[in-house]
């Protein structure tokens, strides 16, 4: 069972949420067009906490691919994670931009789940991207995410079930839903940002961190049908 937390913001965040255990470490980077970009030296600073075995996921929520390629070759992430909407990154793209990548670097895609569409924009994915995150999202949004609110988990075990490669599960997941969203949809990992903020900010709150974590590995000891 795979664990990541976003938006990881400071070294010290970094350094502590990896010490725990989580396997994802997400960083947000961009040019300031959406809020708490990292830049890519702020990120750079931030990815040199972190501790492995855990990994550094570098999550754009644009669009530009130029500065994706840009960045990826300045930062080295372990994922490159892309959360813009799909009408603005096309399977085609991504796999444009899989090509202009270094190959050892995985990708993650976000897919929004608002509906059964959301089936076949996972469906289009597959075979492309090494990973599918699977968040809540409003329709007039250009990215995927950051809402804190949970979606209909049936789709996306329905998701699971029909995709060949790894799903993370993410959207409004804290401590005290994690196993049972788990139960439902069986996924490979689960994601979390919102409710693992301190209350009132965006920095990072490491008992609710380590209360996530610990419950997510527990349930997914305890489904052996679970999403490998």
């Amino acid at each position: 069972m795979l664990t990541q937390i976003y938006e990881v913001g400071t070294p010290d965040e970094a350094r502590s949420i990896s010490l725990i255990g989580v396997d994802h470490i997400g960083i947000l980077v961009g040019e300031g067009r959406f809020p708490r970009e990292q830049s890519v030296i702020a990120a750079q600073r931030i990815t040199a906490a972190i501790c492995r075995p855990a990994k550094f996921s570098a999550l754009f929520l644009g669009s530009d691919r130029a500065f994706i390629e840009r960045s990826v070759q300045q930062l080295k992430p372990a994922i490159l994670h892309l959360g813009a909407a799909p009408d603005l990154l096309s399977p085609q793209d991504l796999a444009a931009l899989r090509s202009r990548v270094p190959p050892h670097i995985l990708i993650m895609r976000s897919v929004p789940v608002i509906g059964d569409e959301s089936i076949a924009i996972a469906r289009s994915y597959d075979g492309i991207a090494d990973f599918l995150l699977l968040d809540s999202h409003r329709v007039a949004d250009r990215q995927i995410g950051a809402l804190g609110i949970t979606h209909d988990w049936s789709i996306s075990r329905r998701i699971v079930e029909q995709v060949r490669i790894p799903v993370i599960l993410a959207g409004g997941l804290g401590p005290d839903n994690v196993a049972e969203a788990l139960r439902i949809v069986r996924p490979a990992g689960v994601d979390s940002k919102t409710r693992t903020d301190r209350g009132g900010s965006h920095a990072k709150d490491l008992d609710r961190v380590r209360r996530f974590h610990e419950a997510a590995k527990a349930a997914g000891l305890s489904d052996p049908n679970r999403q490998a």
